[in-house]
């Protein structure tokens, strides 16, 4: 696994793609990071659905991939016009492959080692989980990328819609062993669950169930990848930000408007990632992107774009550090009230959010802005001096 400093932000970056990730890596944040992670402590919008539905926490995912795909288009698009070799691109896509699945396997096994007396050096290394959020998007990001450097815009799309269809094919149509015919309605009676308790064991999210990011969802997944691969080109093709507005927006609408109705017939899941889902969230990213190109590109509203732009050069550094920061106030780092031990997070959220805010989800939710707000003073910290982590 290998870790680059780079210059902040070039002239060269996409505004609006920078501000659209930004958003959504603080939103991700936020919904990671409530004060307490009970029901009666969370809104309703800052929790995913239950399983059929999508809320707002739902959209976040979707769009941090569908983010990762547009930003194929300006990283290869030059290179290829110039003829350069395949090679150094070949071995840049898979060392960041590697890179974002060990990162993902590491935040599932943090901390490494168990000092608790009686327990196995090794306990928790035999509880990794090898799927998960950042393993799913290395590996839509790489294969969204080959398929930019070997194939045509028209085979990239032919994928994508393989990947729906097929995906929609197999969860409601291929029989699911010692159940039957599938059912969508119940976690056992899918595909994606059979195989995921099947492979993987107990190694999943929902242990005896299914994995959210399970391995049949990375077809529709790799969809998500690709419509933000087919947006990038739009941008590379409308550099005028009046132009690039009016396609992104006609386009968002159109993707939205047909998941909403594919959705009678197949139901909003992301634990699934079912086809309906990947177009519905497509088209909102998509949206998304376009109100974000005429505020900071159009419009010109740069000091507002600020405090995105510094989440958006530098997400992975905060997702990962938060993930890993979170595990050692939540968990690790703990300190004596009246005798007993209680982590430095739960001594914080109880003494100094919850007694004067009494609301439990409002304190909950202030938490996770005190938590927004920090990290933004550490990448603002590393985007005055140009610094950005890369994999």
């Amino acid at each position: 696994m290998t870790g680059t400093v780079a210059a902040a932000a070039p002239a060269s970056r996409w505004l609006g793609l920078d501000t659209l990730r930004g958003a959504t890596i603080a939103a991700m944040i936020l919904v990671n990071n409530p004060g307490r992670w009970q029901e009666k402590y969370r809104y309703d919008p800052l929790r995913h659905a239950e399983w059929h539905g999508c809320t707002f926490t739902d959209l976040v995912f979707p769009t941090f991939l569908f983010c990762a795909g547009v930003a194929i288009v300006p990283a290869f698009s030059r290179k290829l016009e110039v003829g350069a070799p395949r090679g150094p691109l070949l071995r840049a896509i898979g060392l960041r492959v590697l890179a974002l699945v060990l990162l993902g396997m590491l935040l599932s096994a943090f901390p490494l080692v168990t000092f608790a007396k009686g327990k196995d050096l090794w306990e928790p290394l035999q509880s990794v989980r090898p799927l998960g959020v950042l393993q799913r998007i290395g590996i839509c990001y790489g294969i969204a990328a080959l398929l930019f450097l070997f194939t045509t815009a028209r085979t990239q799309l032919r994928v994508l819609l393989g990947c729906l269809f097929g995906h929609w094919l197999l969860s409601t149509c291929v029989p699911v062993p010692g159940f039957g015919m599938p059912n969508l309605d119940d976690p056992m009676g899918t595909l994606q669950g059979w195989l995921d308790r099947t492979l993987f064991g107990d190694h999943i999210w929902v242990k005896g169930q299914y994995d959210p990011e399970g391995l049949l969802g990375t077809l529709p997944a790799l969809a998500t990848a690709l419509f933000g691969v087919q947006v990038g080109r739009l941008l590379r093709a409308h550099p005028e930000p009046e132009a690039r507005v009016a396609v992104l927006l006609r386009w968002g609408v159109l993707w939205l408007l047909a998941g909403a109705v594919w959705s009678w017939f197949l139901p909003l899941n992301k634990p699934l990632w079912t086809a309906s889902y990947a177009v519905w969230t497509a088209g909102i990213a998509t949206c998304g992107l376009g109100l974000c190109v005429w505020a900071f590109e159009q419009k010109g509203w740069t000091k507002w774009a600020h405090p995105l732009q510094v989440y958006g050069v530098n997400a992975l550094l905060v997702f990962v550090g938060s993930g890993l920061l979170g595990r050692v106030v939540g968990s690790l780092w703990k300190v004596q009230v009246d005798g007993k031990e209680v982590a430095v997070k739960e001594w914080f959220f109880a003494n100094c959010l919850l007694a004067p805010i009494g609301d439990p989800r409002l304190a909950s939710l202030a938490f996770g802005i005190v938590w927004i707000l920090g990290w933004y003073a550490v990448l603002a910290f590393l985007f005055r001096r140009g610094l950005v982590w890369k994999v």
